[in-house]
C-alpha cells in the first residue's frame, strides 16, 4: 500500500484498534476493542474529499442525511422516503420494546413511509443532531418563578455570520451535546462538536471534528465525508476555500462482531482520488440539494457488510 494515500491512516487506524485495543464490555452488549484518542487529518483542496475507496461508501446517504441535519428535522421518515437507512434501528428497536410487537426491520419502515401517523409516533428520534445545530433550546424565567421557552438558537447561521465578520475568533462552533436534553434522544450525538478554523493567510476554512465515540468500521466512513462535506459548504457560503479536516476520536473502537468485515478491508490497497463538486452556491447554507453535489473518480472495492450495534 502507499504510504502518501489519505486513506492509509484511516486503515493503519483499524489495524491498531485491532490489535491493541483493550477489549471492552459496552452499551450494546456486542463488545468492542478500543483506544481512546485518535487523531486523522485530511486535505480538503483541490476539491479533495476523505472517500475510502477500500470499500464502497454510499456517499448519497452521507450527503442525504447531512442536508435532514440541516434541516433540524428528528424523524427518520424524510429519509426513509430517500431511501437511506441509517437511522432505521433505532426507532425500530424503540418500538418493539415498548409495544411488544416484534415486526421485522424492513416491515416498520414500510409503516414509517406508508403511514405519516405512524411516522410522527414512531419515527421520531428525539432533539438529536440538526435539532441542536439550528434550533438549541433556550428558556427564560418569568417573574412568578416559573420559566417558558425562548427563541432557538441557530448555531450553525450564528457560525456563517462569524465567520464572515470576526474571522480569527475562537468561538466557531457548532456543538450537539445539550446535556439537558440527552435521556431524550435516540442516541446521544457521537460527532458531537464540529470548530471551524481560518487558516493564518485568512483565505482558507479548517474544519476540526471531535468525535466522542466512534465507531471505525461503519460510523467513521460516513462521518468523515459527512464533515468535509458540511465544510466545503460553509466554505463556500463564506467566500472561502477548503483548507483541512481534522477528526479526533475519544472512544474510538471496533465491534467484536466486524471481524470479518476488518480483515477483509485490511487485505485490500486503496485506489484513486476522488473529488467532490459542488455545482452552484445556494441561497444559504440550507439551499443545498443532493443534486448539487457530484463526486468523480471514485471506483472502489466492493461494499462490506456488516450489523449495525444499536
Amino acid at each position: 500500500m502507499s504510504e502518501s494515500h489519505y486513506e492509509q491512516q484511516y486503515l493503519d487506524l483499524m489495524a491498531r484498534i485491532w490489535r491493541e485495543g483493550d477489549e471492552r464490555v459496552d452499551r450494546t452488549g456486542v463488545g468492542t476493542r478500543s483506544i481512546f484518542g485518535a487523531q486523522l487529518r485530511f486535505s480538503l483542496a483541490d476539491n479533495a474529499i476523505p472517500l475510502l475507496t477500500t470499500k464502497r461508501v454510499f456517499w448519497k446517504a452521507a450527503a442525504r442525511e447531512m442536508l435532514w441535519f440541516l434541516t433540524g428535522e428528528t424523524n427518520i421518515r424524510p429519509l426513509v422516503l430517500q431511501g437511506v437507512k441509517i437511522w432505521n434501528e433505532w426507532p425500530h428497536a424503540r418500538y418493539v420494546r415498548e409495544t411488544g410487537d416484534d415486526i421485522a426491520l424492513d416491515e416498520f419502515v414500510q409503516r414509517i413511509a406508508d403511514d405519516e401517523s405512524f411516522a410522527a409516533r414512531w419515527g421520531d428520534l428525539g432533539p438529536v443532531y440538526g435539532k441542536q445545530w439550528v434550533d438549541w433550546p433556550t428558556y427564560r424565567y418569568r417573574p412568578d418563578g416559573l420559566y417558558e421557552k425562548g427563541d432557538g438558537i441557530d448555531q450553525v447561521s450564528q457560525v456563517i455570520e462569524s465567520l464572515r465578520t470576526t474571522p480569527g475568533s475562537r468561538r466557531h462552533i457548532i456543538e450537539g451535546w445539550n446535556v439537558a436534553e440527552l435521556d431524550r434522544m435516540a442516541l446521544p450525538p457521537c460527532h458531537k462538536t464540529y470548530q471551524f478554523h481560518v487558516g493564518a493567510d485568512g483565505t482558507r476554512l479548517n474544519c476540526l471534528l471531535y468525535q466522542r465515540s466512534c465507531d471505525v468500521a461503519l460510523g467513521l466512513p460516513f462521518n468523515l465525508f459527512g464533515a468535509a462535506l458540511l465544510t466545503r459548504m460553509i466554505a463556500q457560503q463564506t467566500d472561502l476555500e477548503p483548507g483541512e479536516l481534522v477528526w479526533m476520536g475519544g472512544d474510538t473502537h471496533l465491534y467484536l462482531n466486524h471481524e470479518a468485515l476488518i480483515r477483509e478491508q485490511l487485505e485490500r490497497e486503496p485506489r484513486g482520488r476522488p473529488t467532490l463538486e459542488i455545482s452552484r452556491r445556494a441561497p444559504s447554507i440550507f439551499g443545498y440539494t443532493i443534486e448539487d453535489f457530484a463526486v468523480s473518480g471514485y471506483s472502489p472495492h466492493a461494499a462490506i457488510k456488516a450489523p449495525v450495534a444499536v
